[in-house]
């Protein structure tokens, strides 16, 4: 496409792409990144170097200059919106056409269309995802499975559940996009193509256009969002206050900011949502350099009780019912299997003590990664909230959370294994070699992983190399070892998917590997490297 105004689109155009990519779309995403794209690169380069401050000695803490939001008791955000006012349990995936169809139809009374890490940014699946959502508000789509031959189709729009929409973090570039011959913001290229096309159309079936917003690490982030929110709705001539949006604290500096964030977002806030696993990368990325102290036993020992996630999750309660907003829990990301009700019944088990554990605790809602297992949580959060919408009214007044709670990493319980090594090193190949193949949500041993199931494995065997950490069993963690460990486990990947085994992509996610765990250099995020290997 030639260049319209200083914008250029160097992605191919495929059928029916010109129905997203229209001039006046287009126009709008100049006008997003034109206003906002200077800010976006200093907030990224604040990030920077509280990172060096980080790595340097430094700490954590709640803002001395932000103490008078905190200490004001009068401010609240905005009531619920149409169809946010009941969240007990929501749905999170791909904008795939059969995950469209299923999630929606799925019981769930929230679904998270996912750009972000259950997503691949794809050309073909940002586009597409985008003609997904308006042809489901349309109801103009339908999905036949080629191997099969089921058919899907949308349940009636009272059944359905109410589209929240997640754009790439901040620190995502789209690079098929350019603006004034510079890559456009992942971030605003996703929020202002679904805005100019759905905005409305939501508006029209009762509803409003909602968002989920991904790996914030300050208030001036939300601010950011903000102004782009009252920039869109301007334009559009759509009320300012229309647009709802749940942060993911999913950022351990967010953690210190949750009552600012949602301060800067109070007119559109919907609430914010407890990313648990984004929140565990986040806490090995921003300490990784700083010795025993804070390094986290493996992946699969960290539960929910430990000492740092209590606080985390018991003040963003205390934060958001202080405020008036929502607060919803964590994902449950088991894959029911359909082959070994063993596996099911110690599962599930698990989902339930967890959406038990949310609830008593206050939140309104949760997340499930699977359409299986949406009764199970809405029949736990049922037993609290009853014909309530939800539980704000629960202000958590006994909740008293210090910085040096959040901190707490080393209270941690658990050991770092060989298991545990070589387990990181199997899900972050089986996960990349399917994400380079264009999939962001994968199946793994009975669970949904998406980019921070990879991201939290290859930043702890980092983590553990560049400490010196060593194996339970007594081995020194090395370049060498991994190395070794890594060989061994694509073995026994390649015997294990036989004639499925993909050696050319399986290939480029070793190459990968190597490159964001072996490097002296760490590499803030995965999917940055990654999204060099798409056309």
């Amino acid at each position: 496409m030639p260049a319209l105004e200083g914008i250029e689109v160097t992605g191919p155009r495929n059928e029916r792409y010109d129905e997203i990519l229209t001039p006046e779309a287009l126009s709008l995403l100049a006008a997003l990144q034109r206003e906002f794209g200077a800010r976006r690169k200093e907030l990224l380069e604040a990030r920077v170097a509280r990172q060096e401050r980080l790595s340097a000695g430094g700490t954590l803490d709640f803002l001395p200059e932000t103490a008078e939001v905190r200490a004001d008791e009068s401010w609240r955000v905005a009531q619920p919106a149409p169809g946010l006012e009941d969240r007990r349990v929501e749905i999170t995936g791909p904008t795939d056409r059969k995950m469209t169809i299923n999630a929606l139809n799925s019981g769930a009374k929230v679904w998270l269309a996912d750009h972000e890490d259950a997503n691949t940014p794809l050309w073909d699946n940002m586009i597409e995802g985008q003609l997904n959502l308006r042809d489901a508000l349309d109801r103009k789509i339908d999905f036949t499975d080629p191997k099969s031959g089921k058919t899907y189709a949308l349940k009636p729009d009272e059944e359905l559940a109410t589209i929240v929409v997640r754009p790439r973090g901040w620190h995502m570039e789209e690079k098929h996009v350019l603006v004034d011959g510079e890559p456009m913001s992942g971030s605003l290229f996703d929020f202002g193509l679904y805005f100019f096309h759905c905005a409305r159309r939501q508006l029209e079936k009762g509803k409003g256009p909602y968002f989920y917003l991904p790996k914030m690490e300050s208030h001036l982030e939300a601010r950011l969002w903000n102004d782009a929110f009252n920039l869109a709705q301007d334009t559009l001539e759509i009320p300012r206050g229309t647009i709802r949006a749940t942060v993911l604290i999913e950022t351990i500096p967010a953690a210190f900011e949750m009552e600012e964030i949602l301060f800067e977002l109070r007119d559109h806030s919907a609430g914010l949502n407890a990313g648990r696993w984004d929140y565990l990368f986040s806490v090995i990325k921003k300490f990784r350099e700083r010795g025993s102290e804070f390094v986290l036993p493996e992946r699969n020992a960290i539960t929910m009780t430990a000492p740092f996630m209590r606080a985390y999750t018991e003040l963003l309660v205390r934060t958001c019912h202080k405020r008036g907003a929502h607060a919803i829990g964590g994902m449950a990301a088991f894959i029911p299997s359909r082959k070994d009700e063993a596996v099911n019944k110690i599962a599930l088990e698990k989902v339930r003590a967890d959406k038990t554990r949310e609830s008593g605790d206050g939140f309104d809602g949760s997340w499930v990664a699977h359409p299986d297992l949406v009764p199970i949580c809405r029949e736990v959060f049922d037993g609290v909230l009853g014909d309530k919408p939800n539980q704000r009214d629960r202000l958590r007044e006994d909740v008293k959370v210090s910085a040096a709670d959040l901190l707490n990493i080393s209270a941690t319980p658990g050991d770092i294994t060989e298991a545990g090594l070589r387990g990181n090193i199997d899900v972050a190949l089986r996960y990349l070699a399917t994400w380079l193949g264009g999939s962001g949500a994968v199946a793994i041993h009975n669970l949904m992983e998406d980019a921070a199931t990879a991201e939290i494995s290859r930043s702890q065997v980092w983590q553990w190399i560049y400490n010196g950490i060593s194996t339970k069993e007594g081995e020194k963690i090395t370049k060498e070892l991994v190395e070794r460990l890594l060989d061994e486990e694509l073995a026994k990947i390649r015997a294990e998917l036989g004639g499925a085994y993909d050696e050319p992509r399986f290939n480029e996610a070793v190459t990968l590997f190597k490159q964001v765990t072996l490097a002296d250099e760490y590499s803030e995020f995965l999917t940055t490297p990654a999204y060099v290997h798409f056309p």
